[in-house]
């Protein structure tokens, strides 16, 4: 990350693999490790804990858990975590998974509600950021048509939408749904941070063929058209999905090219996906360091992705 410019990353914490004390050691122990290398390498760092597979009592034991992070960690203190994550004066905390339609979550929307006000307190003690869904301003496809929502971003700090699988090329993203969410977010004071990703597939994590490259990277277009547009609609930071994840395919460090993949043999509807010929393995780093100079203005803005001299 700091070779290439990345600022930070926000480190996920599922509640279901918590649920465990063997899986909290393991978790809590890269965590760990985490702070230090961020500490180390001037990085940001957060947690963000993710309702993925919870249920209302694991929800609303998300409180004990970020309490007890605070206290084992030192997450409030700035000389043993100086790159921790704060926003507005407070240690900021991330909660994933709120307000989403077509899931089979054993959760609500007034559980998080709930839970926020308990994190945050009387004093308001912590700054939180929730991931919603895409749809999240209408109300509408991927968002459960529930007004509680809403009241439940305007609690929050930060709200990041997950786009991630919402659209599919250069040409079917929308940028004035960002400008839209953006007016929305300052009218209620809420800070707004966009996602934006380089590419998708399903392939492997479904093991059907048909999936490979669903929505294919185009050697870096797909990720740049998302970038110079939400900046242009009045973005100020990003969320760049995901840091590694393999198994949609949205990872951008380093990864071989497609001509330097093994072959996969005997396990029909699996095989590698690598990067696009022509390309370094670390491009989609190189890549994302150079978006963020773009957002904070130490490039000149342009919706032509930067060219990579060798």
């Amino acid at each position: 990350m700091k070779d290439h410019g990345i600022d930070g990353v926000h480190m996920q914490r599922f509640l279901s693999t918590i649920s465990s004390e063997s899986g909290k050691r393991h978790i809590n122990k890269v965590l760990e490790n985490a702070l230090k290398a961020a500490k180390k390498y001037g990085r940001a760092i957060g947690v963000m804990h993710d309702l993925s597979g919870s249920s209302s009592a694991r929800v609303a034991s998300l409180e004990a858990d970020w309490n007890e992070l605070v206290r084992t960690f030192r997450l409030n203190n700035n000389i043993e975590n100086p790159t921790y994550l704060w926003h507005n004066r407070k240690p900021m905390m991330s909660i994933w998974g709120a307000g989403f339609s077509g899931h089979s979550r054993e959760y609500t929307t007034e559980d998080v509600n709930q839970l926020v006000d308990k994190l945050k307190g009387p004093e308001n003690k912590v700054s939180i950021m929730v991931g919603v869904p895409y749809r999240w301003r209408t109300l509408t496809n991927d968002a459960e048509n529930n007004p509680a929502l809403h009241d439940l971003i305007r609690k929050a700090d930060v709200i990041m939408p997950w786009a991630v699988g919402r659209y599919s090329s250069p040409s079917s993203y929308d940028p004035s749904y960002v400008a839209q969410d953006v007016i929305w977010a300052n009218n209620n004071n809420v800070d707004y941070v966009p996602l934006v990703f380089p590419g998708f597939t399903w392939g492997n994590l479904k093991r059907d063929p048909t999936k490979f490259n669903q929505i294919p990277r185009l050697k870096g277009e797909f990720l740049w058209k998302q970038v110079a547009q939400a900046k242009a609609r009045g973005a100020k930071s990003l969320y760049v999905a995901m840091f590694d994840e393999v198994d949609e395919s949205t990872a951008i460090f380093k990864v071989k090219r497609e001509n330097e993949l093994p072959v996969v043999e005997g396990n029909e509807g699996s095989k590698f996906v690598g990067l696009e010929e022509g390309l370094e393995s670390d491009y989609y780093l190189w890549l994302t360091g150079k978006a963020g100079e773009m957002l904070r203005g130490k490039i000149p803005f342009s919706t032509t992705m930067p060219i990579r001299e060798n």
